[in-house]
């Protein structure tokens, strides 16, 4: 069961921009397909090595991705509101290279599962596909972030612009 409405589900796709080519009819009719999970602050969402059996819409609060274990783990991002999360295992059946988890304030989502993604890609396609393009543009928003972040980097090894 979900605490959101389907109008309010749609007001937050459009003021997140996730979402947003869906109608108000489209969005009642995609929020029978999804489940509400909340976690508390430090609750692992998924863990690395796992395969995606799901992805989520953030609703409330942020997940961290964690690399590495014990002394060695590192957070490596955050997504906060309006984000994506998990659909890159998701969509390639491929075990997870991060863990995600909850952050201090703790986290609520909308989950979409596989079972109900494959009934949604029969029975409403166009949603279905709208959320495929959705995971596309968050996929793509990542890569050139890490992009950037590689130049930098590679400015800051290479000290391009010091005398």
């Amino acid at each position: 069961m979900i605490s959101m409405t389907a109008k309010e589900l749609f007001n937050f796709f459009q003021s997140h921009l996730i979402c947003e080519s869906l109608t108000r009819d489209d969005v009642e009719k995609l929020i029978t397909f999804l489940q509400e999970k909340s976690y508390n602050g430090g609750d692992v969402i998924s863990d690395t090595g796992e395969v995606g059996d799901s992805l989520g819409f953030v609703i409330e609060g942020k997940v961290q991705f964690i690399s590495g274990k014990g002394s060695e783990a590192a957070e490596v991002g955050k997504q906060g509101e309006g984000s994506l999360i998990g659909e890159m295992s998701f969509f390639d059946r491929k075990p997870r290279n991060l863990k995600m988890s909850a952050c201090k304030k703790g986290v609520k989502l909308l989950i979409l599962t596989r079972p109900m993604y494959d009934r949604l890609k029969v029975e409403e396609p166009y949603i279905a596909v709208n959320i495929l393009e959705n995971a596309i543009v968050s996929l793509d928003t990542l890569i050139r972030h890490m992009g950037d972040d590689i130049n930098a980097l590679e400015n800051y090894v290479h000290g391009y612009g010091k005398r």
